[in-house]
This record gives C-alpha cells, sequence and structure tokens, in this order.
C-alpha cells in the first residue's frame, strides 16, 4: 500500500514540474518575441505626435498592442479632431480581452487583488501560453510569467522606441508606418480558416477602403467593424452545419 502510493504520488507531481517548466519556456520565448515589438510602437507613437512620456504612459496603462496602434494609428493621421475616433477603435480591439478574462477565470484563482492584477496581465500572448498548458498550476505559471514578462519588456522596448523615434525621424522611411496595418494582420490571419470569416475580412477591408476618402480617420475602421458583427450575428456565408446558429427568422408563431 505504501509502495503503491509512492508511485502514484511522486511521477504526478514530476510530471507536474516538467509542465510547469515548459510553460515557463514557452511563455519566455514569447516575451522576447513581443516585446521587440514594442519597438515599433515606440517609434510610431513618438511619429505620430505623442511625446515619450505620453507614448510610455499609454504603454503602461493601456497596455494591449492592437489598440494601442490603431490608437496612435488614427492621432497620428487625423490629429486631435480625430481623438474620439481614436479612442473608440482602441475601445473596439480591447473588447477582446473581455472574452479572455472570463476565459481566464477559473486558472486564475478566487481574490479581489489577485483577478485585479490579472486584469492588466490578460492579453492575447498570456492567454494563449497559458491555455495550451493541460494541467492547472502549469497554465496559471504560463499566464503570469507571460503577462508581467510581455508588461516589462513592452514598456522597455516602448521607451527605447520612443527615444529613437526622436532620432529616426519620418517612420515611412523605416516603414515603420506599416506597424499598425502588420499588427491587425497578425491578429486576423490565424482566423481566416473558415468561409465565413474570409469573406468578413474582404468586406471590412473593402468598407473601410471605400471610405476612408470621405470619413474623419477612425470612423471607416468602425464601420467595417459593424459589417463584421452583422455578418456574424445572421451567420452570413457559414458552413451548413452551422445552420443551427443562424437566428430563428419567420420561425416565431
Amino acid at each position: 500500500m505504501r509502495s503503491a502510493g509512492r508511485t502514484s504520488g511522486d511521477p504526478a507531481s514530476a510530471e507536474e514540474r516538467d509542465e510547469v517548466r515548459l510553460a515557463r519556456r514557452e511563455g519566455l520565448g514569447v516575451v522576447i518575441a513581443t516585446s521587440a515589438y514594442g519597438v515599433s510602437f515606440g517609434a510610431l507613437s513618438v511619429a505620430s505626435g505623442l511625446d515619450i512620456w505620453q507614448t510610455c504612459v499609454l504603454s503602461l496603462v493601456m497596455f494591449t498592442g492592437g489598440s494601442q496602434f490603431a490608437f496612435v494609428g488614427v492621432v497620428g493621421a487625423g490629429g486631435l479632431a480625430a481623438l474620439p475616433a481614436a479612442i473608440a477603435s482602441a475601445v473596439l480591439l480591447g473588447v477582446r480581452n473581455v472574452a479572455y478574462g472570463i476565459r481566464m477565470s477559473p486558472v486564475i484563482g478566487r481574490g479581489f487583488a489577485r483577478r485585479a492584477a490579472a486584469a492588466h496581465f490578460t492579453i492575447d500572448e498570456s492567454t494563449a501560453v497559458s491555455l495550451a498548458q493541460r494541467s492547472e498550476r502549469a497554465r496559471r505559471a504560463g499566464f503570469w510569467l507571460t503577462g508581467i514578462g510581455v508588461f516589462v519588456g513592452w514598456n522597455l522596448t516602448t521607451l527605447v522606441g520612443a527615444l529613437l523615434g526622436d532620432v529616426l525621424g519620418d517612420p515611412k522611411t523605416w516603414g515603420l508606418d506599416a506597424a499598425a496595418a502588420a499588427a491587425f494582420l497578425a491578429l486576423l490571419w490565424p482566423r481566416l480558416r473558415q468561409r465565413q470569416a474570409i469573406a468578413v475580412g474582404v468586406a471590412a477591408a473593402v468598407v473601410a477602403t471605400a471610405l476612408t476618402p470621405v470619413l474623419i480617420p477612425g470612423l471607416p475602421v468602425l464601420v467595417a467593424a459593424a459589417v463584421a458583427l452583422i455578418v456574424g450575428w445572421f451567420n452570413w456565408l457559414a458552413p451548413p452545419g452551422d445552420a443551427a446558429a443562424r437566428p430563428a427568422s419567420g420561425a416565431s408563431a
């Protein structure tokens, strides 16, 4: 009985430790890759008209790459007049973190202080690394290491990019003006696996492109997002197997 207890307990704990180490290695790789990208944001933000301290505060407080790029991209194109549209675009992209928070709630556990801290570190990278693990302990380790690591690294490289931005000058010379578009494409590309997702992406891009010359910066993105919501709500172009998810029409009786 005693030896059976050893064989059932020790291997399990050793396997769990291995999973935690793997989660930390994966998290560290994501931290390094994502942090390096912060240089582009810092340089682009300064070139868009924000001061160095404003750029750094944006990374400290907002801390979600897609929303940050959207904000500085719209402000850079439209100035202060486009500030409401810039805020709306940033909020729109940040809404996905609410869904992440709901999914990560069981992993984080109870406690107001813990959940409040976790809310700031709940981003694409920390969620992805955490959910890729099998055990709860490994998921928790992956979440905290990735979230905190990216936060520290992103803010450091944001400062570096902001300082370099004054030296580099026009971001178009270095291709940094395309960083925002590249960030959005990186978020979108993994989701383009079904006919409906591809149709939504193409339709939104066409709408945004057509409206850009006639609307103030930021509004074309919001209109394109409305197109995506309409297609998703009515489940247009979905595979036949998803027909049950389509809202009932004419079936109210």
